[in-house]
């Protein structure tokens, strides 16, 4: 916070504290203390650059409300009082679905329900006059697009301003991603601490997305490509405000770290507003055997048979999943790089059948096992862990309601136009043959040499972005990378539902795979429960590539 205030010119820091794991961190919070279910880490942060905030005329916009936010904003007040500061603090809400379930029909034994507002709720308490506006779940993208709304006076019907503007607002809510963090060329830029990127937004929605001049990292057309393509989906990115058209997005070079974005296009929201649902799902626990040296698969299946044998029928877990990470290394010259790992989780809705019992049957086995046997720790009592799905409600059900400094509630409407009212035609696929390269020569190597990739999570399903680097790259990966290739390349995804979206103004694929991550990050429901390096995994995977092209 104190690098994006003192860094160079700004008007609006925004800043995005919630995840679809975050909301369920904060619901246990509440749990324990209703007065929590906020992120405490931006007190802290704004203990430190408030009166720096201030000073210079920088409106604080954050989501940092979480489940509490006129909690927040109250203890914003009070940290400012103790400092001899009084900014002007507004607050939105009404995501807060939990208190009116039984009326809206959603599900019992729920932590956390809320609706992803939109951004004219900020809009309201900016101008009113607020120096800090915090929310609850609004969209991450509102962060930026409420800013831009009460600054240029857009309305419901500016559609490809406010498309532009969440386009804008995408790129700049994973922060550090869209300046070299986690991009699949890491290498061609120093990203050992990379700077936070920021957007000049001008009134007709475009923008130019930089960062502070002297930090770290970069801004170039293939580090924003990789952000717009993470966590979306087709070409439609749907909103509570605007359906933003992501095949209509230009990126283009305007100088040294500086990316202009233009030409999108806005389109009718939905008549529904997308709600998080967070929930106990049950509890897990999992032991970690280490396999050294010789007879890896011989070794994995002794300890299955002799595990499974040894737990009592009426304390076997729901759930028993296998693992065996082959990360072991032939004549190797550590006993660590010898060494391959064998995991066992475990699902039950009782506890006591993931906790005691797992470790009594571990540790039973220690001396009359596999040689070599070890664990990598001591098992543990088994913890909690949650399920995120999703539900959709009309807007109208939704109670979006700014409260602005002076106390004064203004009811923010639903968009008066949806997709319902002047539904949206269905796209055409983009032709992907006109000018397709003759293959020539092929060597095979990974794909990566010629494809970047970006992925994670949305619930349960994992999105992978894939994008070439220039024409002739793209009309070969458009081609080549279907998803029946897809499935070959990751067996994981062979059983699932793939859905693959062209976005040719990015040179882009970006697919959906259905049911990959079970029951969302919570669930830990596999290695990688984000999918966050399920991109680098497909990057890494070999196949027959033209000479030209590399």
């Amino acid at each position: 916070m104190r690098e994006m205030l003192t860094g160079g010119p700004l008007d609006v820091l925004t800043g995005d504290y919630l995840a679809e794991l975050t909301m369920l961190i904060l619901a246990r919070d509440r749990l324990k203390d209703p007065s929590l279910g906020y992120a405490k880490t931006f007190l802290r942060q704004l203990e430190e650059c408030l009166g720096l905030a201030l000073e210079r005329g920088v409106r604080i916009v954050v989501n940092a409300g979480g489940l509490n936010p006129a909690r927040l904003a109250d203890a914003v007040r009070e940290l400012a009082k103790s400092q001899g500061l009084d900014p002007a603090v507004g607050h939105v809400e009404g995501d807060d679905l939990l208190p009116r379930n039984k009326e809206l029909g959603l599900p019992g034994g729920l932590l956390a329900a809320n609706a992803y507002l939109g951004a004219f709720g900020i809009a309201e308490c900016l101008r009113g006059g607020a120096d800090v506006v915090v929310t609850g779940r609004v969209t991450d993208a509102a962060l930026v697009v409420g800013p831009a709304v009460a600054h240029f006076g857009w309305g419901a019907g500016d559609l490809d301003a406010l498309a532009g503007a969440v386009v804008a607002g995408h790129v700049l809510e994973c922060g550090a991603q869209a300046t070299g963090g986690n991009y699949a060329f890491f290498r061609e830029h120093d990203v050992t601490r990379p700077g936070f990127p920021l957007a000049e937004l001008h009134a007709d929605g475009s923008s130019v997305v930089t960062k502070h001049p002297g930090t770290g990292g970069a801004v170039t057309v293939g580090t924003v490509t990789a952000q717009l393509l993470y966590e979306t989906g087709g070409p439609r990115y749907l909103g509570p405000d605007v359906t933003a058209r992501l095949d209509t997005v230009r990126l283009t070079e305007d100088g040294p770290d500086r990316v202009r974005i233009d030409g999108v296009r806005g389109e009718a929201p939905p008549a529904t507003l997308k709600a998080g649902l967070n929930r106990l799902g049950g509890h897990r626990n999992e032991v970690v055997f280490v396999l050294t040296g010789l007879d890896i698969e011989a070794k994995a299946a002794l300890v299955r048979r002799q595990f499974e044998d040894g737990l009592a029928a009426d304390r076997r877990p729901a759930e028993l999943r296998w693992t065996l990470a082959r990360t072991d290394h032939a004549d190797a010259a550590t006993e660590e790089a010898a060494s391959a790992l064998l995991r066992l989780t475990a699902r039950d809705g009782d506890p006591a059948r993931v906790g005691r019992e797992l470790g009594r049957v571990a540790v039973e086995m220690g001396l009359a096992g596999y040689p070599g046997f070890h664990l990598t720790a001591p098992p543990g009592p088994g913890a909690p862990y949650g399920v995120f799905e999703a539900a959709y409600l009309a807007a109208g059900e939704v109670e979006h309601t700014a409260v602005l400094p002076d106390g004064r509630r203004v009811a923010v409407p639903p968009a008066p136009v949806t997709a319902t009212t002047g539904e949206q035609p269905e796209l055409d696929e983009p032709d992907v043959e006109t000018g397709a390269v003759d293959p020539g020569p092929t060597r095979r190597v990974p794909l990566g040499l010629v494809a970047g990739a970006r992925s994670g999570d949305k619930g349960g399903d994992a999105n992978l972005g894939v994008w070439a680097h220039d024409e002739p790259g793209w009309r070969w990966l458009s081609r080549t990378l279907t998803t029946e290739l897809l499935r070959e390349l990751l067996p994981e995804t062979a059983e699932l539902p793939i859905t693959r979206h062209l976005l040719p103004n990015l040179r882009a694929l970006n697919f959906t795979i259905t049911g990959l991550l079970g029951e969302g990050v919570a669930a830990q429901h596999r290695f990688d429960p984000q999918a966050k390096a399920l991109g680098e995994w497909l990057r890494s995977r070999r196949l027959e590539i033209p000479e030209a092209l590399l």
